[in-house]
């Protein structure tokens, strides 16, 4: 008996909603709005983080960067000052020295990885392409989490001998080997033909990551042992012919006298990041007679600042869009409270006719609620259609979740019933005579 008198009253409800369709599309549309702002906001949000935490994987866990200062900005100082003082010292630069010295001094270091890149070009079958050779000792494959596709890592016997053997990114197999294994085969860099050992695994890095990290694009680079790099190409802590004619001429300036161009430091424990550092810091200006030709850098730290800086941002987002999902439940109150106003003989008829309290108190809710749950569903799709139009006009990546849509939906059909009650509870408690006599 109980199912057929709900029964009959979510008809009549469902009936009321379609005879007013275009009030109840009116009345929707708080909800609507509401729950695709959530979707979508979350979306974004949820794109940022992984944005994020692709940079912090990118950039490897518990790493210190330290990187050489090359150019030196010349002012106007008095000769006498400790600024002019220093100009006069001479720095060997960062070097495998630097390197052999932190990891035999320094406690805590789990991997360290030296990286000297050059500017190249890659040649094979007529085809021409630029490219950076990347001279570097396998741990650095371990530090920054790279894998290999395909083939092996350079042995302690190809680092020893300087052997002329590389390992190169996705996009140059796909440029140069499309149609073959590139495995065993020869490609010449500059001016040196090297053998090809192994081939990386795609490594997709998205512009922003380029831009704010200074992360190149890791398919195009062609990695070589650095001891092949130093014999082979250019060793810059060798003495040329040229810095001795420039300095018989007098021309002080030593461009760039560094031998590596990067270092990267993995300490064990995040929390030793910063004392390590500080270590680092010291032992270098000591071994480089006081001149700070280097800058050091913790990006796991700053990225995870931006994290926090994202998670508050998110936070903000959720909370303006769910604003307008209570907006939107005082639009289905108040649309409710003129409907009762509008149908008070309605209600009066119901009433004398047999219909009971708890029978008009239904019909209200359900109408409440297929509203809210009808502009849930509709949200829930231009959420979806939302997040993806950000995500192809912006470049930028949204992820959507199901928890987002399930919180947002659940939300709109609690609004429906919370914002509902008020207007049903008025409608119930009419006087089935007065509600007759109303004109």
């Amino acid at each position: 008996m109980i199912d057929e008198r709900l029964k009959a009253n979510f008809y009549i409800a469902f009936e009321a909603i379609l005879g007013n369709k275009m009030r109840s599309l009116l009345t929707a549309l708080g909800i609507i709005f509401g729950v695709a702002a959530v979707i979508a906001m979350l979306a974004i949000g949820n794109g940022a983080q992984q944005e994020i935490l692709e940079q912090i994987r990118l950039v490897g866990v518990n790493n210190i960067v330290i990187a050489p200062i090359v150019e030196q900005v010349d002012e106007q100082v008095d000769e006498n000052s400790d600024l002019e003082k220093e100009r006069g010292r001479f720095s060997p630069g960062m070097s495998l020295m630097d390197v052999e010295a932190i990891q035999n001094t320094i406690p805590g270091i789990k991997k360290i990885s030296p990286e000297v890149v050059f500017d190249t070009h890659i040649v094979k079958g007529g085809i021409r392409r630029s490219a950076k050779l990347v001279g570097v000792t396998p741990q650095y494959f371990d530090v920054l989490d790279f894998k290999l596709n395909e083939g092996k890592m350079f042995t302690e016997n190809n680092l020893i001998k300087g052997d002329p053997v590389c390992i190169i990114g996705r996009s140059i197999q796909t440029r140069f080997f499309s149609k073959e294994n590139p495995i065993g085969k020869k490609i010449k860099s500059g001016n040196q033909w090297l053998e090809i050992i192994g081939i990386m695994e795609d490594r997709k890095v998205s512009e922003q990551s380029i831009s704010k990290l200074g992360i190149r694009d890791f398919n195009m680079d062609v990695y070589i042992p650095i001891q092949s790099m130093l014999v082979r190409y250019k060793n810059r802590n060798l003495v040329t012919t040229a810095d001795l004619r420039d300095s018989e001429n007098g021309n002080e300036s030593r461009g760039n006298y560094h031998q590596i161009d990067k270092l990267v430091v993995q300490v064990e424990e995040s929390g030793l990041l910063n004392p390590t550092a500080e270590v680092i810091a010291k032992l270098l200006e000591r071994k480089h007679y006081g001149v700070v030709d280097f800058e050091i850098t913790i990006p796991e730290m700053l990225l995870k600042q931006q994290q926090k800086t994202q998670n508050i941002f998110n936070i903000v987002l959720g909370a303006i869009a769910g604003i307008s999902l209570l907006v939107g439940g005082i639009g289905i109150m108040n649309i409710m409270l003129a409907s009762v106003m509008e149908r008070i003989k309605e209600i009066g008829l119901r009433l004398s006719l047999g219909a009971k309290k708890s029978d008009i108190v239904n019909q209200f809710l359900f109408e409440a609620i297929m509203i809210s749950v009808s502009g849930g569903l509709i949200g829930v799709i231009l959420g979806i259609v939302l997040a993806n139009v950000v995500s192809s006009l912006g470049d930028f990546p949204t992820i959507i979740t199901f928890s987002s849509i399930f919180v947002s939906f659940g939300v709109a059909a609690a609004v429906g019933l919370v914002f509902g009650i008020a207007p049903a509870r008025r409608a119930a408690n009419q006087d089935p005579i007065d509600s007759l006599r109303y004109e």
